[in-house]
């Protein structure tokens, strides 16, 4: 089966961008260079194409309830227009994946998922939906453009007007561009301002384009997949099908506060409170490696020369020079300032624990 192209994929190639097989798109992983990239969402603002990623409308009189029995997160802790992180977990209290859930009104939510996941994801949910909602996929009639960067206010401003650039953190609003209703709402994946604006995809261009074109001075620019994850990492944030999947649960990801155990019945409770209950074996923690030793995903994590972990994130920081990684080591072993090993390529390069996120914001 050939890879799917999102609605930029022309704009891309217009940019010279390299095209990878992501997820099952075709989608750019740079254009630059993922140095020049992540700096400019570091010191200017960068664009991103998002569209691959997945999209679930719930509507009826009881989608709140019918979404928060799906979740980990407290959908009745937030009001309408704002905007909750959360996991979705199987009965195991293991994690299907992780989410954005937008509270739209008292009957209508709407849930961004990651890409590699749409499909299962919202198998899940039908098969665990309870209540008088209905579930739309809504995959295929949305485009999404990111917006991030020290300077995204001030260009989003230009764009959308001084209300919607004002908003604060994880809330959405409906706009109007281009003739059509967007969603304008500001979440990121890179700890830098900003907002992700949802369009249909008869509008993606235009939007990609107006954006280019009213940043200018601000230094705006494309940034691709490489990017985009070498920026989530230095915050800290979990990448699925990396640092968190079907063999991990949210207490040993760190995702704890993401964990409402104290609302009613959602799937995965029991487990979770049991493994709570029990002592949570192994923790995810960020790992500085020292001697010039970049980790990678895979390499195993060692102390005394007993192998008690492997790394599931790593790079070289580009805006600190460090190597950083996440990494699942033993509860025990899991405190900052912790002494341990990392097995770069055959040989042993020190590493300590250190808090998590690398870079403050």
């Amino acid at each position: 089966m050939s890879p799917n192209r999102t609605p930029l994929y022309d704009v891309h190639v217009r940019l010279g961008a390299r095209i990878v097989d992501f997820a099952g798109f075709e989608m750019p992983v740079q254009y630059s260079g993922i140095l020049a990239e992540h700096q400019r969402v570091r010191e200017q603002v960068g664009l991103f194409d998002v569209s691959h990623m997945g999209e679930v409308r719930v509507r009826g009189p009881e989608a709140l309830d019918v979404v928060n029995r799906l979740i980990t997160n407290d959908l009745h802790r937030v009001s309408d227009g704002r905007a909750l992180y959360t996991c979705m977990c199987a009965e195991d209290g293991t994690i299907v994946d992780d989410m954005i859930v937008y509270r739209l009104g008292p009957e209508e939510v709407f849930i961004c998922v990651n890409a590699s996941n749409a499909a299962t994801d919202f198998a899940h949910m039908l098969a665990h939906a309870d209540g008088d909602a209905t579930l739309e996929d809504e995959g295929d009639a949305w485009s999404q453009i990111a917006v991030q960067g020290p300077k995204a206010p001030e260009l989003l401003e230009r764009v959308f007007g001084p209300e919607l650039a004002a908003l604060k953190p994880f809330r959405l609003r409906e706009a109007r561009f281009d003739g059509a209703t967007v969603y304008y709402a500001t979440t990121g994946y890179t700890g830098e301002r900003g907002a992700e604006i949802y369009l249909p995809n008869s509008s993606a261009v235009a939007l990609w384009e107006a954006l280019e074109e009213a940043g200018g001075d601000l230094g705006v620019g494309p940034v691709g997949l490489g990017a985009r994850d070498t920026l989530r990492l230095e915050m800290g944030y979990c990448l699925y099908g990396n640092d968190i999947d079907r063999t991990t649960t949210p207490l040993e990801a760190g995702l704890a506060w993401v964990t409402r155990l104290d609302k009613p019945a959602f799937v995965g409770k029991d487990a979770i409170a049991r493994q709570l209950a029990a002592g949570v074996p192994r923790k995810l923690v960020g790992l500085e490696v020292g001697d010039r030793g970049i980790p990678r995903h895979g390499y195993a994590v060692l102390h005394r020369d007993d192998v008690v972990g492997a790394v599931t994130s790593g790079t070289r920081s580009p805006t600190t020079g460090r190597d950083i990684a996440l990494a699942y080591v033993p509860t025990s072993l899991s405190e900052v300032g912790t002494e341990l090993t990392v097995d770069v390529r055959g040989k042993g390069k020190p590493a300590r624990v250190v808090p998590v996120p690398f870079l403050a914001r």
